[in-house]
């Protein structure tokens, strides 16, 4: 039986001077986060660091590699920042509480019917061969789609699954099995 276990961090804490614009990195306590996280995860047998584009999981990708580092890394897409968002053939799959906050969705961050996030699903959750260990550096709402579709929840119950900065969520794929969450949002290293 061939099982791939993916975990997901949020990236460290963002620095507040820079809001939320993707070039914004980290502040001085998300370097501290991103440090204790990678003395966490130093014994575990990664295959993969893959992390989103921007500065704040790349700096933090940074700092857990040196804890990893015979362990590949690379700038990932499929993890890159994204909310899911009805199209309006959809919307009727979310609360109606829900639609006015997700109308207020930047255009640059919206990924309609989550399709991009589905194709990370489909991408990463797969088995192989062999057992593999793979770590994913990214963003809030990327974990909470994960987490809900480990769950088979309803399309919109991503939205609630908050997850700490730096803290670890793990989802494992089987090769006999549905997916299973292992852990959500551990931060007993933090």
């Amino acid at each position: 039986m061939a099982r791939a276990r993916l975990y997901l961090i949020r990236h460290g804490e963002q620095d507040r001077a820079a809001g939320h614009a993707p070039d914004g990195g980290l502040s001085q306590l998300g370097r501290e986060q991103a440090d204790r996280l990678g003395d966490r995860l130093h014994a575990v047998p990664f295959s993969v660091i893959h992390h989103s584009p921007l500065a704040r999981a790349a700096q933090t990708a940074d700092i857990v590699t040196g804890y990893l580092p015979r362990v590949p890394r690379h700038a990932c897409e499929f993890i890159a920042d994204r909310t899911p968002v009805p199209s309006t053939g959809q919307r009727h799959r979310y609360p109606a509480r829900w639609h006015s906050w997700l109308d207020d969705v930047p255009g640059d961050e919206r990924d309609e019917d989550a399709t991009a996030l589905q194709a990370a699903v489909a991408h990463f959750g797969v088995t192989g061969d062999d057992d593999r260990h793979e770590l994913l550096i990214t963003h809030n709402f990327v974990i909470g789609w994960f987490v809900r579709h480990v769950l088979d929840a309803p399309a919109w119950r991503w939205i609630g699954l908050n997850q700490s900065n730096c803290a670890i969520t793990i989802v494992q794929w089987d090769s006999d099995r549905p997916p299973i969450l292992v852990s959500f949002n551990d931060t007993g290293h933090l």
